[in-house]
């Protein structure tokens, strides 16, 4: 089973996102656009892991003490590493003060897996959604690349995210399908 730890995200800031989705495909159709049903924060990407080690995995996240209610504002667009060889889309989620809460959340998930084995991230954690890969490169992006600075104080809505989930992604022929296996207070105790 393929794992990963996230935030969900509600419905109108999904709405929006698919909304903006419909929007810039056509200026990057070699892109693989990520479907709104599946649009979240991740926390922690877990990757294959066996099946009899999901109740260990439950029971360290169910270990982790999270900041409290963190609020989201997602709020404009850009891309990873940058604009000139990008590899993601994504869309920016400004959580001011909050960003080291989410920061030291995401270390708390690291600190909790790997005893189980579960590497840690090499990347710094960084707090945003991602619209779109470029798994065979950018090609030509000029018009992408317009409409995000176009839209770069756009705001997709706000979100008070209470909980943090643990989920299994099965990849499928056209998109992955995710499933919520376990929920997580920001504050502990597995629901």
């Amino acid at each position: 089973m393929r794992l990963f730890v996230a935030l969900e995200i509600p419905v109108g800031v999904r709405e929006n996102l698919a909304a903006l989705i419909r929007e810039l495909r056509p200026l990057a159709p070699q892109a693989r656009w990520i479907r709104a049903e599946n649009l979240h924060v991740t926390l922690k990407f877990i990757g294959e892991t066996p099946p009899e080690k999901l109740d260990a995995i439950r029971a360290a996240l169910s270990s982790v003490r999270g900041p409290g209610p963190v609020a989201l504002d997602f709020r404009g667009l850009g891309f990873f590493p940058d604009e000139k060889r990008p590899r993601i889309f994504w869309a920016d989620i400004a959580v001011g003060p909050e960003e080291t809460a989410l920061a030291l959340l995401a270390r708390a998930i690291e600190d909790s897996l790997e005893p189980l084995g579960i590497p840690r991230e090499q990347r710094n954690f960084s707090v945003h959604l991602t619209l779109a890969r470029f798994p065979q490169g950018p090609g030509n992006i000029a018009n992408l690349r317009a409409a995000a600075r176009e839209r770069a104080a756009l705001s997709f809505g706000r979100h008070t995210a209470r909980e943090f989930c643990l989920f299994e992604s099965d990849l499928q022929p056209g998109a992955a399908k995710y499933t919520r296996l376990a929920a997580y207070p920001l504050g502990g105790e597995e629901s």
